[in-house]
């Protein structure tokens, strides 16, 4: 180290790392001494010219409040010049701690550093790897499946004369609700189209329409779900009198160029073409998660090196934390009793600790960033989802490390499994979209096993 300060090594076990710093007296009173030369020139005090104040009384006046100052920078200094010769890089924040906790003006500063360090990680030659790629054709029989979906989704009702209402038809009707004879707020309704078989109103609600005719006025009885989201109304029993003033039998919209213009399309061609690309694009993608899978899969059988407990027991809490919340959904806060990980949770934990440590390695070497544009993007995506608040979540993000990290995160993963695909031998194999589809389905069930076992 520099100066008189020492650094004796007190703990070296796996990676396991601990040290005693001792910064002396003399180096903190020069740190003090410096400052206030650097502030002296400014300095103003009755009786003084500004600038001419005396050393002496710049430390009497001046002193105690920069030491705690001198000391949280040369704690800074020692811990980086450490890691700077030591090469190590701590998995975690480094634990530092007053060794001399009884320490007074004028003792040396003892300070306890404890950290675990990041493991050598082995070099991964990427071309050594080889890889399948899942390859589907958007058909003509896919594109004629998805118009004629589009075609249901804008299909319309006309009026089905004399005829009596039947599931997916669509009747329009006035209702008002009672509950013990006594009308409620939100339960009356004029001329509402409502398509029987829907499920847009209470259980049996719907149900019990099937059969009306245009002109008859049947009373509705339903019972509130006991966890409706209103609870004047949850559990309570409730008569509606309706009115049906019409019903209309679905028709679907015909296949033309008047619905690929309700689609935004030109014509019924250029329809065709934008849903074959957008295909196209969805089956790229499901095959690149197949193909991202196994990846990780080669790399957590072949690569093995030793793991930061801390990262791993912090992975494992965080992973049985979660799947006890989605057991839990009506539990919101963490006011719950201790959650202990599994043997299953701590295998789940290791294997991500490996590959997320493995990747930004490969990352790191291969000098793989995050543009400013890609975080830009990223930023907005996820606003999105806050209509109204956008610029709100845009300062949060600015202000929130945490959260720009969880947003970079899997940004920067994708980037290096792109760059080893790259470099990797890459096969392709024609399949059909049932065959993807099956691969895409073993991934989710693969981590349903993993999450739950």
């Amino acid at each position: 180290m520099n100066g008189t300060m020492q650094v004796n090594e007190t703990l070296k076990d796996g990676l396991k790392r601990g040290y005693n710093v001792t910064i002396t007296a003399d180096e903190l009173n020069a740190k003090v001494t410096e400052k206030l030369e650097e502030a002296r020139p400014s300095v103003e005090m009755k009786g003084f010219r500004k600038g001419r104040v005396p050393m002496a009384l710049l430390k009497k006046q001046f002193g105690p409040r920069l030491l705690g100052e001198a000391m949280q920078e040369a704690v800074d200094g020692a811990m980086s010049s450490h890691f700077e010769q030591t090469g190590d890089r701590p998995a975690m924040q480094p634990k530092v701690e007053m060794a001399n906790r009884d320490w007074k003006e004028g003792d040396d500063v003892e300070v306890s550093l404890s950290y675990e360090a990041l493991p050598d990680i082995p070099d991964l030659d990427a071309s050594t790897l080889s890889l399948e790629r899942l390859v589907v054709t958007a058909d003509d029989d896919s594109v004629q499946e998805t118009l004629q979906t589009l075609a249901d989704n804008a299909k319309n009702y006309e009026t089905k004369k004399g005829g009596k209402a039947a599931k997916g038809d669509q009747i329009v009707l006035d209702f008002e609700g009672k509950i013990d004879g006594e009308p409620f707020e939100g339960g009356k309704a004029e001329d509402f189209p409502l398509v029987l078989g829907s499920g847009s109103f209470i259980p049996g609600f719907e149900d019990q329409l099937i059969g009306a005719k245009k002109g008859e006025t049947p009373d509705v009885t339903v019972n509130f779900p006991d966890d409706y989201q209103a609870p004047n109304l949850a559990g309570k029993e409730a008569v509606f009198s309706c009115t049906v003033k019409e019903v209309k039998k679905p028709v679907a919209a015909a296949l033309d160029d008047e619905l690929a213009k309700k689609y935004g399309a030109e014509d019924l061609d250029a329809l065709k073409a934008q849903i074959a690309e957008r295909l196209s694009a969805e089956y790229a993608q499901a095959a690149r998660a197949v193909m991202k899978r196994n990846l990780l899969d080669r790399l957590d059988e072949t690569i093995s090196f030793e793991l930061p407990p801390s990262l791993v027991d912090a992975e494992a809490n965080q992973i049985a934390h979660q799947l006890w919340h989605e057991e839990h959904p009506d539990v919101q806060g963490h006011d719950h009793p201790q959650i202990t990980p599994t043997d299953e949770h701590r295998k789940l934990a290791e294997r991500r600790v490996r590959l997320g440590l493995l990747l930004a390695e490969v990352g790191r070497k291969a000098e793989i960033r995050v543009t400013d544009a890609e975080m830009t993007q990223a930023v907005m995506n996820q606003a999105r989802q806050y209509p109204g608040q956008e610029r709100q979540f845009f300062e949060f993000v600015q202000k929130n490390e945490q959260v720009r990290q969880q947003l970079q995160a899997p940004i920067f993963e994708d980037k290096v499994v792109d760059h080893i695909f790259a470099q990797a031998d890459v096969t392709e194999r024609s399949v059909t979209k049932d065959e993807l589809k099956a691969a895409v389905d073993a991934l989710d069930e693969d981590e349903a096993e993993a999450a739950t076992a």
